[in-house]
């Protein structure tokens, strides 16, 4: 017979439900119950958007943890002068219809409000770009597009990486492009699909990913250079009977 294993949980570590986490997690559970899964991540993206705004403000970079060996590869320089461009067309938007509704309170009080959130949203956009890079860690790399997407691949499914400039995305099966400004400089190639999620929550299976990076052979000098590392390390189960 197997002996039992007798199993005992430390009481520091396990913590009771108080009243109030419980009438948080059941509100939290019909919310999303009632609420459309599209809805919901798009609600997602823009409170994304503008958690992102103050954190480039305050000069800070999401989900990269130095101390653990995690290195940051930034893609948002391809967009920058575009997302300005726009940027200024919506502030002179803005001032023209103000001139124009300033007889009409309601209607300019709508229109501002309106006007200032799209300025405030395009700088946001940018703003996740800046502050979400992608992230190559010891066994995995985090590969980004703003705040519209955000996939962890594990390295020991990548079979490929090779460094190709694309300006055309066609829709195909399997494939994940993440392009800014309509460019992707990497293509990873795995030997395993992964799950990537949508913008509106839609998931899908693929197995290649092309994306950009601002220094994109300095960001395939990385990963040849980890995986690398990961052929060579022994395996946990060599010499194991």
């Amino acid at each position: 017979m197997t002996p039992r294993t007798n199993r005992t949980t430390d009481p520091r570590t396990t913590r009771t439900p108080t009243p109030h986490t419980r009438a948080h997690h059941r509100w939290t559970n019909r919310l999303k119950a009632i609420t459309p899964t599209p809805l919901r991540h798009l609600a997602g993206h823009e409170l994304r958007v503008l958690v992102s705004l103050v954190m480039w403000m305050a000069r800070r970079r999401h989900g990269v943890n130095r101390a653990a060996g995690e290195r940051a590869f930034g893609h948002a320089r391809g967009q920058a002068a575009i997302m300005y461009g726009l940027t200024f067309v919506c502030v002179v938007e803005a001032f023209g219809m103000s001139v124009l509704l300033r007889n009409f309170p309601t209607a300019h009080a709508v229109m501002l409000f309106i006007d200032v959130y799209s300025v405030i949203l395009m700088i946001g956009i940018h703003a996740a770009s800046v502050t979400r890079p992608h992230v190559l860690s010891p066994d995995a790399l985090r590969v980004r597009q703003g705040a519209h997407r955000d996939l962890r691949i594990p390295l020991a499914l990548v079979a490929a990486v090779r460094s190709e400039r694309l300006f055309t995305h066609e829709p195909a099966d399997g494939v994940l492009a993440l392009p800014v400004a309509s460019t992707t400089s990497l293509t990873l190639t795995l030997t395993e699909p992964v799950t990537a999620v949508g913008f509106l929550g839609k998931r899908r299976e693929v197995t290649t990913v092309r994306l950009q990076a601002d220094e994109p052979r300095r960001l395939h000098e990385a990963l040849k250079e980890n995986l690398a590392a990961r052929a060579a390390a022994p395996s946990p189960h060599a010499g194991a009977n």
